[in-house]
């Protein structure tokens, strides 16, 4: 378990440097593959009914599951066999694979360097990376907030929900998360297409998301503090706001973010062609700007490093306490 906290620390560290380079093979790209691959013969061998659906859905999420976990749980049970070192080495590159903090900072990113040169069309491409909503039509408001939103919600997804599966079970664990969440991410849409075939990974990944993204939430708060941003305010519009989202989880990182930045997230918003009506989230106390990019990011970062350092901090006393330490 010690070589666990290491790998763990380590790999936040890697991923702090290096982030996700595009010429390195993701794993989470693997487990889209056999997602992909699941539903093509669920599809094929369960009848195009609701039940039928819900039933291959719930075995397809059941299989991913189980082999998203297993394969590199039994590659680390040979590495710290063959040696401790090599199995640290291993689990390393594994946590650090399983974060995406810098990844997420440097795509919002993107999205701010091409509205500061006021290339409308460029930005409207490189927030399209990183959101599902329609973005042909977004204004430079439009896209920041797009942008904004996404590195608020994402804190808890890719950042913080990863580490905290890790700290508790070390890779496997944070590879059982990344497989959930990625099935959400992939078929876990309210549509013709994925209504029953998605509802198993969809209220699993509610399920497995409702700590993390409650803890995210106050850790945002204590960041907000720390970086001297409105974190009273933050914490007024948490409670207000935490639910105004069609997702139980999804508006508690997003409307601490807007309470900080004394900003108005969310609205109505096209998809695929199709207006969607949503709640607005947070007060307009002042215009949105580009500049809220770069403080999302800054709650980002502190958040996730603020987080690091207190479930290591509770796992070390846990250990201690039972000797493991």
């Amino acid at each position: 378990m010690r070589y666990t906290i290491y790998a763990c620390i380590i790999g936040f560290v890697l991923d702090l440097i290096i982030g996700d380079p595009h010429w390195l093979y993701h794993p989470v790209r693997l487990i889209g593959k056999l997602i992909q691959i699941m539903e093509k013969a669920v599809r094929a061998c369960f009848p195009k009914t609701k039940r039928g659906e819900l039933i291959g859905g719930t075995l397809l999420a059941l299989i991913v599951m189980v082999v998203s976990t297993t394969i590199p749980l039994a590659i680390l049970v040979f590495c710290y066999g063959f040696d401790r070192y090599l199995g640290l080495a291993v689990e390393s590159v594994f946590c650090y694979q399983l974060l995406a903090t810098k990844s997420l900072k440097v795509e919002s990113m993107k999205v701010y360097k091409e509205l500061a040169t006021k290339d409308i069309e460029k930005a409207r491409c490189a927030v399209s990376m990183i959101v599902g909503r329609d973005t042909q039509s977004l204004d430079a408001v439009g896209i920041t907030k797009a942008a904004v939103e996404t590195v608020a919600e994402n804190t808890s997804d890719g950042s913080i929900a990863p580490l905290l599966a890790i700290v508790i079970g070390g890779a496997p664990l944070g590879f059982l998360y990344k497989s959930i969440n990625t099935m959400d991410s992939m078929i876990g849409y309210k549509n013709d297409k994925y209504l029953y075939l998605g509802r198993f990974a969809a209220k699993l990944d509610d399920i497995v998301n409702y700590i993390p993204a409650r803890f995210s939430a106050y850790m945002m708060i204590l960041s907000a503090l720390l970086l001297r941003m409105d974190a009273k305010n933050a914490y007024r519009i948490y409670r207000r706001d935490r639910y105004k989202h069609a997702s139980p989880n999804s508006a508690h990182t997003e409307s601490v973010c807007a309470g900080a930045l004394r900003i108005q997230l969310a609205g109505d918003a096209y998809y695929f062609g199709k207006l969607y009506k949503k709640e607005y989230i947070g007060d307009s106390m002042r215009n949105i700007e580009i500049d809220d990019i770069k403080r999302a990011n800054q709650l980002l970062y502190t958040c996730a490093i603020t987080s690091l350092i207190a479930l290591l901090g509770m796992k070390i006393v846990v250990m201690m306490g039972f000797g493991l330490f």
